[in-house]
């Protein structure tokens, strides 16, 4: 028995977000029509180092995939250590043994599955002739929901970028002109309030624990994708921006134990009646996702095991096919 180790360099290089999307909407599919296993999110903190370890196992049944993976969340990372803030392992496993056919990095495939699911979102509940873009930070999860959302839609008009650290905003700006520049007016801004406001899709992806995104700056018609809210007592959004949307989720106990949506449920402000429902129910066509051109929409991204299972195996396949990777026998 021979496993496939792959960096998380190689896996980059096997990945296109075009390829991501079709998956991820897939997985979204196969969970909507209750076709997966997928057992919450398993958190350790290690609260003196400002971080925590999550472990996501899933079994997708009707693509016979499943995975393991493991990553973190540390916010000091960067200027601490000179590391990501967050970094990823998967183990690929074959379900008709157990035995592991890949180890590989994760990191580039949590970025890439979390921006193709924001990709995702869009198509379903976002206004069909978006044109406007508001980042609300700049860090790395920014660059793939701008590279799904670039690929569902091929061009934008505006792209309006803030970061409160104003070095990552302008950082962000010089990375992606040269790649997107055709393909869209990148704007560096100076406040949530300049991104957001006339913007036909937000896209929040910051470390928040308070509200950023103020209920006044939020016009009709809009769609949010939510990000960053992905560990307990994260928000980013107003209470009053919920009260007033569609309500979309990727998982419905994830999403109250750690989605935007986490604080004002625990605070009694919204219930689990007020999702209206999980982005795979709407990829399945059993509940409607956007109905009019005024509804404001939410999308709350905790980030799912299918996602990461079903890219991994794509990663895995196009390594096997392009003699990628080192094999070596572990077990």
């Amino acid at each position: 028995m021979q496993t496939l180790l792959l960096s998380d360099s190689e896996v980059k290089s096997l990945l296109s977000m075009n390829e991501v999307i079709e998956a991820v909407e897939l997985a979204f599919k196969e969970k909507g029509l209750g076709r997966v296993q997928m057992p919450a999110k398993i958190y350790l903190f290690y609260k003196k180092y400002n971080g925590d370890l999550r472990a996501m196992p899933s079994y997708l049944e009707e693509l016979d995939i499943s995975a393991v993976k493991i990553v973190n969340v540390h916010p000091d990372n960067r200027t601490k250590y000179g590391l990501p803030t967050v970094m990823a392992t998967i183990v690929l496993i074959d379900p008709k043994s157990g035995a592991p056919i890949a180890i590989m990095g994760g990191t580039t495939i949590t970025a890439m599955r979390t921006g193709a699911a924001g990709a995702v979102a869009a198509k379903y509940l976002a206004r069909k002739n978006s044109k406007v873009v508001g980042l609300v930070g700049a860090g790395a999860q920014a660059r793939t929901q701008l590279m799904g959302l670039l690929t569902l839609y091929g061009k934008l008009e505006e792209v309006k970028v803030y970061d409160k650290v104003e070095e990552a905003r302008d950082k962000f700006i010089a990375e992606m002109e040269p790649k997107y520049g055709n393909l869209c007016s990148l704007i560096p801004v100076g406040s949530v309030k300049e991104a957001v406001e006339g913007a036909d899709i937000v896209v929040t992806a910051t470390p928040s624990r308070q509200p950023i995104v103020k209920n006044e700056w939020i016009s009709p018609g809009m769609h949010i994708n939510c990000i960053g809210a992905d560990a307990p007592g994260k928000e980013e959004l107003e209470p009053e921006i919920l009260k007033r949307a569609k309500i979309i989720v990727d998982d419905i106990e994830q999403a109250m134990h750690s989605g935007e949506i986490n604080v004002p449920i625990s605070k009694g402000i919204l219930t689990e009646q007020d999702i209206w429902a999980e982005i795979g129910e709407v990829v399945a066509k059993i509940k409607p996702g956007r109905e009019s051109e005024e509804e404001i929409t939410i999308f709350t991204s905790t980030g799912l095991a299918i996602q990461d299972a079903v890219t991994a195996h794509l990663a895995y396949k196009k390594a096997l096919e392009k003699g990628i990777g080192k094999k070596i026998e572990i077990v």
